[in-house]
């Protein structure tokens, strides 16, 4: 795996996560933890100082309460914000996940979670987003709710969103980062941060070290 050991910053940080090619821009407010440098030409980063798990009571696919915190503790867990009309990173980023998740024994498949939150509340109901993660893998966690909450969610993990809008072609896009953070099962802390270009081949070398809560 490529990975770096970076430090978080704190509140007020300079630098900020980058967004993906659904759109760019940032949300207007600042973000509680950013990584002190741009990670968009890595495969992950290995965090000095890792992220608190985002404090986030959401919808799920099944229209039942969802507490992130509650419902992953004691779970590797992989956590991105995306959409389900996302044209390329979306469906890549789990793609490329679900095909390395099969690597793992059933019980490690099992036993891990990943957390899809859209950015695009509005269209991404409960149904539609059990609808298009089924596609991809049925065991994978759709969550939905109010923009507001959702954002401020991003924000603790430094990924910035931006409410759904129109592009100059009347297309709706919604602007996120991209970037997939991993949960220790031990710590239940954000440790390891997955940028764009990771490949299956990343996560397939990884996933069992984050099952176990290791330093990939």
């Amino acid at each position: 795996m490529r990975n770096k050991t970076f430090v978080v910053a704190a509140l007020l940080a300079a630098a900020t996560l980058t967004l993906s090619a659904c759109g760019s821009g940032n949300d207007g407010g600042k973000p509680v933890a950013v990584v002190s440098e741009d990670t968009s030409q890595k495969a992950a980063t290995v965090l000095d100082k890792p992220f608190e798990k985002p404090d986030l009571v959401l919808t799920d696919t099944q229209g039942k309460q969802y507490d992130l915190r509650k419902e992953t503790a004691g779970h590797p867990t992989l956590v991105y914000f995306g959409y389900t009309h996302c044209p390329d990173a979306c469906p890549l980023t789990m793609n490329n996940i679900a095909v390395a998740k099969k690597a793992l024994s059933r019980a490690e498949q099992d036993d891990l979670r990943v957390v899809f939150v859209t950015t695009d509340p509005a269209r991404d109901t409960p149904a539609e987003l059990g609808k298009w993660l089924k596609m991809i893998d049925p065991q994978f966690i759709g969550l939905t709710g109010d923009f507001s909450t959702i954002q401020a969610g991003a924000r603790t993990l430094g990924i910035s969103i931006e409410p759904t809008t129109k592009d100059k072609n009347g297309k709706l896009v919604s602007m996120h980062g991209t970037q997939v953070i991993a949960f220790s099962p031990k710590t239940d802390a954000g440790y390891v941060l997955y940028g764009e270009d990771a490949t299956v081949d990343d996560y397939t070398k990884d996933l069992p070290r984050i099952v176990r809560g290791e330093n990939p």
